[in-house]
């Protein structure tokens, strides 16, 4: 069954519990919500009695139609009936998909929930019209949730309907609303299907202007995010990089730009030296609550996880919500992500509550991020390495792919991958593991650059991580440089003269990338 015309980008679905929709009459706050740009509205009710839906319904169905937006009911098909409304919405345990096409016909609008891509594929395999893919995020106005799945759940349930051939709309549902709406919607794509729209509830129904909500998340909906601002992906080979690099770094240190710091109280003297070293300049300020003044300023933010702490947590999330709302470059670097319960489930909270340009972390920290179980970290070392080259090329190029962003795996040979153009890098010191906050203002000069260079943030990657790694080996092989206590002001040295050299247009120093295509 070919797929019905119908516009499913902000999909509504109604909650009656005085817990979302308070003293509000529910007929009203629908009508204010299609005013708005609502463009599918599912009635959900689990309680009241047969009669009252199918009055409810009528009523409902007196606004929606005139509006050309489709009515469907959750669940039963005799209330749809009685109602003459367009459609229904059927859960798995629910009535069951054939069923409701042989009550409703075939012009009815039968939706599906999908949990899974064996529940995708056989609702689609069925003749389902569209799938409401979920529960994303965790979520008050739903019981009984088998499992979150997030956007790389909802991703992978996309990848399968393609790959499966099969034309099908798609919704996805489960704690959606303005400040995630457009990052979900980025995020959950996958390389050949993407979203038809967003299923919310308490975001519209627990509003005290369902109008507004509704104006609000239909404007989203239908514009690019600003924080999808990588747009190219040329190729890239070492000749090219050895030629691009010192030029971005010349952009950057001419530029000056902001640098927002959220890092522990261990490292942030020598990241804020490092980013002064490189031309940035740092603040380094913990308090969410002026994330959003910094962020008009045109810099980047980096959010470190060295120090973790439910108050610290929050001013994460506000601080990346403010970002990502204005577009700036945002960094996020899971320190010790893999050593405690805390730490991990910090690491799927921050990444739940926004969106990241890069993230990068060693071996540990980054098999973590990617959902892999059994990771065990000794503090904030990654410990003996699990992987091989090739397994680490692959998690990393997977994890990029996954999240639309870039993953930076540090290590001996470090990994960078942007999803399709992926980099082992052999440059570097071992001085740098000897010494505190190396990997910490590795991620400041990182979002330094990342600040200037917003069209290809891979390329920006590459050019901050090599300075600072060309600079280390610079620095260990001066004369005044005896062990890791004097290495440090040797390697802020010659990360200011890499600064100056490309100042004034010298990149010799670029010549030294050890950087393969994998």
């Amino acid at each position: 069954m070919s797929p019905k015309k119908v516009d499913y980008s902000l999909y509504l679905v109604t909650d009656s519990t005085p817990a979302i929709l308070g003293g509000k009459d529910l007929v009203s706050v629908v009508k204010a919500a299609v005013e708005g740009g609502v463009t599918v509205v599912q009635y959900r009710d689990k309680t009241s009695d047969t009669a009252e839906l199918v009055q409810i319904a009528q009523e409902l169905h007196k606004i929606t139609k005139p509006a050309g937006v489709p009515l469907l009911i959750n669940d039963r098909a005799d209330v749809a009936l009685a109602a003459g409304v367009e459609g229904v919405h059927v859960g798995q345990d629910d009535l069951d998909l054939k069923t409701a096409r042989r009550l409703l016909g075939p012009d009815a609008i039968i939706g599906v929930t999908a949990n899974s891509e064996e529940e995708a594929l056989e609702a689609s395999r069925d003749g389902a019209d569209y799938l409401g893919i979920g529960t994303v995020y965790a979520t008050p106005t739903k019981e009984n949730t088998k499992s979150i799945i997030g956007t790389a759940g909802v991703q992978q349930i996309l990848s399968a309907l393609a790959a499966a051939r099969y034309d099908v709309s798609t919704v996805c549902i489960g704690g959606i609303n303005a400040s995630n709406a457009q990052r979900v919607l980025y995020q959950s794509t996958s390389p050949q299907k993407k979203l038809d729209g967003v299923a919310v509830v308490s975001a519209i129904m627990a509003s005290s202007n369902p109008k507004q909500a509704a104006e609000k998340l239909a404007e989203l909906v239908q514009t690019h995010p600003p924080f999808a601002t990588s747009l190219s992906k040329p190729a890239l080979f070492r000749d090219t990089l050895i030629a691009k690099i010192p030029e971005v770094i010349k952009r950057m240190a001419s530029k000056k730009p902001l640098c927002h710091n959220m890092t522990n109280l261990v490292v942030q003297n020598f990241a804020a030296n490092v980013a002064i070293a490189i031309g940035s300049s740092p603040i380094m300020s913990n308090n969410g609550l002026e994330a959003a003044d910094l962020a008009a300023l045109g810099g980047s933010l980096v959010i470190n996880m060295g120090t973790t702490t439910p108050e610290i947590k929050s001013n994460h999330l506000k601080a990346l919500a403010a970002y990502n709302e204005v577009g700036g470059p945002t960094l996020f670097d899971p320190v010790g992500a893999g050593a405690t319960e805390q730490r991990r489930q910090g690491v799927k909270d921050i990444m739940a509550g926004g969106y990241f340009d890069l993230i990068k972390g060693n071996e540990g920290e980054i098999r973590t991020v990617s959902g892999a179980s059994g990771v065990k970290q000794h503090g904030v070392d990654s410990g003996a390495s699990q992987l091989s080259l090739q397994d680490k090329i692959t998690l990393v190029r997977g994890t990029a792919a996954r999240e639309r962003n870039v993953i930076l795996m540090t290590g001996q040979v470090d990994v960078i991958s942007d999803g399709e153009r992926t980099f082992t890098i052999r440059n570097g010191h071992a001085y740098l593991g000897e010494i505190t906050g190396s990997g910490c203002a590795l991620g400041t000069t990182i979002a330094s650059v990342m600040a200037v260079e917003r069209e290809d943030k891979l390329l920006a990657a590459i050019a901050g991580l090599l300075m600072y790694e060309i600079a280390s080996e610079r620095a260990a092989v001066r004369e005044d440089v005896k062990g890791p206590g004097t290495f440090i002001p040797a390697f802020i040295d010659e990360l200011y003269r890499i600064r100056q050299e490309s100042l004034e247009g010298n990149g010799d120093w670029a010549k030294n990338v050890q950087v393969d295509l994998a």
